[in-house]
């Protein structure tokens, strides 16, 4: 079928593509937020096809997936059919609820006939999405390998803006973790961070908008993954770490909790806990080695990509009916 679907989720959007279908991401000249088109540092399949508005006039589209409520009404607009009237549609949430938890409600609570899917089981159960159909597709990933070397004695982070996003990112928590290792940071807008938290080079290194390939090389080399996001859904890049057989050190917030065991390193709420945990992975190769192995378990057991393709064509082939 022709799923149409904006390019918002660069590491998410890798695995939806893998599977049978043609999916139009729209293009705009400006490359702007609602008109990326291909990624250009993720691997994409050439059944991701870039298309203009213009040409989406002329395409016989099956399915929207929205992620962002404008994306209804620019689909509208371009295809001229009413996404959950005559056009079938389904908005993916990616989100935790980013207000009071126990009383935000959707943006598309209650939309006639659009199902909301989520991403993971702590968001589905916060948002208030009143009487919409609500589902739940998990993480699925491309197995990366069992990469993890740990030659670099180092502990490797991945988050994206952590300078904006502060506390959600867990950002003010990276100075207690530098104490225990130094760090290396990767992500998007990671420049400056250092400076910022008042770390030397030393204590904390930033390494932004790797390509995908080249960031798993280089995470695989680090002896341990700290994952310190407080609100966030769960982050693609802890179950990458997970199946790379990196050891993961994660703050016990949100879905972490149902998707990282205690044997696949460290999950807590207590950042000393956290904190001796890295230094014990640093010193120790061995513990590291055998905690890494676990996590990879654990991640290819819930996070498998032939599951995650399962459970969207499922849903596609309801939206449809």
């Amino acid at each position: 079928m022709k799923i149409l679907i904006w390019h918002l989720h660069g590491s998410w959007m890798t695995s939806f593509v893998q599977g049978p279908h043609e999916y139009l991401v729209p293009v705009l000249p400006d490359r702007g937020p609602f008109g990326l088109g291909r990624a250009r540092t993720w691997d994409w399949p050439p059944n991701v096809i870039e298309v203009t508005p213009q040409q989406l006039r002329d395409e016989q589209v099956d399915v929207l997936v929205a992620q962002r409520p404008d994306e209804l009404a620019l689909a509208g607009a371009w295809l001229g059919r009413m996404p959950g009237h005559d056009l079938p549609a389904i908005y993916l949430e990616h989100d935790a609820p980013p207000g009071p938890a126990v009383s935000s409600r959707h943006p598309m609570a209650d939309a006639p006939g659009i199902p909301i899917v989520h991403v993971t089981r702590f968001n589905a159960v916060y948002w208030d999405c009143g009487r919409s159909p609500v589902r739940v597709v998990e993480h699925g990933i491309p197995d990366p390998g069992a990469r993890w070397t740990g030659d670099i004695p180092r502990a490797a982070v991945v988050v994206n803006d952590p300078l904006r996003r502060g506390r959600t990112t867990g950002t003010d928590l990276l100075p207690g973790f530098a104490a225990a290792a130094p760090l290396d940071v990767f992500g998007m807008r990671v420049s400056g961070l250092a400076r910022a938290l008042h770390l030397n080079q030393e204590q904390c290194r930033e390494f932004e908008d790797l390509p995908q390939e080249a960031m798993h090389a280089q995470l695989a080399r680090r002896r341990v993954y700290v994952h310190p996001l407080r609100w966030t859904s769960l982050g693609l890049s802890l179950i990458e770490a997970m199946q790379l057989a990196m050891p993961v050190v994660v703050l016990a917030a949100t879905e972490a909790t149902r998707a990282v065991p205690p044997a696949a390193g460290a999950i807590s709420t207590s950042p000393a806990e956290l904190q001796a945990a890295v230094r014990r992975f640093i010193r120790d190769p061995a513990a590291a080695r055998e905690a890494g192995l676990a996590a990879r378990e654990a991640a290819g057991a819930r996070y498998g990509l032939k599951r995650f393709l399962a459970d969207w064509d499922e849903i596609l082939q309801e939206v449809r009916a």
